[in-house]
């Protein structure tokens, strides 16, 4: 058996001409053998409009790994320097991935039974944070790993090579596009290429980038933008048969080619299910963020079917406080259980941590009477507020500074509720629902909790709800939040 050569996602523009295949037959010259999916995309990246201009400024490429990207990067740099003359910036997360493709450059470039290709090179650098190669006919290829300024020092450039592009932040990638110029063929590029991103990754743009392409090419407008995915399609894990090796050679073209059946095997024996799925599978989760790649904590369609435009109820009352990682922003949070035993969650306020917390403080004080007790989060400025509130809040208990298991309690106890319809939100609030739809599970100790960006304010709803679930004081059966 061997790999399939045809991605499942296949978005390219239309085109009246290609140089791939001149790439290809570079590349077989110097004594590499593409793959037929690799001359495929390679006829995309390469294809030409009317004008004789490449159409392709921007394109995605999502596969498992260890089926030869790399040597696809190396085919088209290597064409764009020898024969276009292109300026060229490679990046990657890490700098051994950088130094691989730079070393394998290298090594064609100076073969000794290629006299003309060493006839070519200017120069080469081998400095650390320095690795180039140069050609007398213009041609330069940069090197480096990714940071915030990462852009520094590079001009001119035509290509941009973005390699383990799950790792691809936003600040990075705005940095790069300034050293963007049009290159002698009269057209500038960029590649996205990697594996679908993991849990927990900090890159935003490989994401965003694929779902742009999808809708685009929904509505007919993917004009100069271009996307190959190889993957499963799938809304769960229960809907994969993940041992199925017919499945394996369906989504890994290298599969009987490089990659073995028996090394796959092993991977399925050896990782995770979700992290098969991704890892070799190529599986982008449908409840997974756009940016990030991480799963989501709370589908939309859950949340939204929990909304309510109805009162608060009264019953017995708990707060959170959420402090951010950064201690920038406190955000305060209310859940109140009716006799009925339904919840009630309600964001109360979020408000920078600039303006201090006395203000929180006085507000917590004086709800003391009224409320079972108050669940405080987050490294940065809890304790500060314990100590604030410590002389009212003299009840054991009625101060929570919660543990990791905590954490991952009330995380758990509120997707449960939305399942089982124990509790509503009041539909009013969109900074509450921004957060809840684009929280991100985040793992803790062997569970999960609420992660990203925005997740603050359903962080302290968490913790309201199962503070008003789990403490035993109840000194009000007539209260309002508020």
């Amino acid at each position: 058996m061997r790999g399939n050569q045809i991605p499942r996602i296949k978005i390219e523009p239309a085109r009246t001409g290609t140089d791939g295949k001149g790439a290809a037959m570079l590349m077989q010259a110097y004594g590499c053998e593409l793959d037929p999916w690799q001359e495929l995309i390679l006829d995309c990246w390469l294809g030409k409009d009317e004008t004789g201009s490449y159409n392709v400024t921007s394109a995605g490429l999502s596969m498992a790994r260890q089926n030869g990207k790399t040597e696809l990067l190396i085919a088209r740099c290597f064409y764009g320097l020898v024969v276009n003359g292109e300026r060229i910036l490679f990046t990657a997360h890490q700098m051994r991935s950088v130094k691989k493709v730079f070393n394998r450059l290298v090594n064609m470039f100076t073969d000794k039974r290629h006299p003309e290709i060493l006839a070519a090179v200017r120069r080469i650098r081998y400095g650390l944070g320095e690795e180039s190669i140069e050609l007398l006919n213009g041609g330069l290829i940069e090197f480096t790993s990714r940071s915030r300024q990462v852009a520094r020092g590079y001009e001119g450039i035509s290509l941009v090579v973005y390699d383990e592009c799950a790792e691809l932040t936003d600040d990075q990638a705005e940095s790069i596009m300034s050293t963007l110029s049009a290159s002698k063929t009269g057209t500038r590029q960029l590649l996205y290429v990697g594996t679908p991103p993991y849990p927990g990754c900090t890159g935003e743009v490989f994401g965003r980038f694929r779902q742009s392409c999808i809708i685009s090419y929904g509505k007919g407008e993917a004009r100069n933008v271009s996307w190959h995915e190889w993957s499963i399609a799938a809304d769960s894990l229960q809907e994969v048969d993940l041992a199925d090796k017919a499945l394996w050679y369906q989504v890994n073209p290298a599969l009987g080619y490089r990659l073995t059946e028996e090394f796959t095997a092993e991977e399925f024996n050896t990782l995770s299910p979700i992290g098969f799925a991704r890892e070799r599978l190529g599986l982008w989760m449908k409840n997974q963020s756009s940016t990030t790649g991480s799963e989501l904590a709370i589908e939309e369609e859950l949340w939204d079917s929990c909304r309510s435009d109805e009162e608060r109820p009264d019953g017995k009352v708990a707060y959170g406080v959420k402090f951010t990682p950064d201690g920038s922003e406190v955000v305060l949070a209310g859940a109140v259980i009716a006799k009925d035993g339904k919840a009630r969650i309600t964001l109360l306020a979020a408000e920078p941590t600039g303006k201090g917390i006395s203000w929180l403080a006085e507000w917590l004080n004086d709800r003391y009477k009224t409320a079972s007790c108050v669940v405080i989060d987050g490294r940065n400025g809890s304790d500060v507020l314990i100590d604030k509130i410590r002389d009212t809040w003299k009840l054991r208990d009625s101060v929570i500074k919660p543990s990791a298991q905590n954490v991952i309690a009330a995380a758990s106890l509120l997707k449960n509720e939305l399942i089982e319809k124990t509790v509503t939100w009041y539909s009013k609030q969109d900074l509450l629902r921004e957060s809840a739809i684009t929280s991100t599970k985040r793992s803790i100790s062997g569970g999960w909790g609420f992660g990203g960006q925005t997740s603050a304010p359903i962080e302290a709803c968490s913790l309201a709800l199962w503070g008003c679930r789990t403490s035993k004081r109840n000194p009000s059966k007539k209260m309002r939040i508020g």
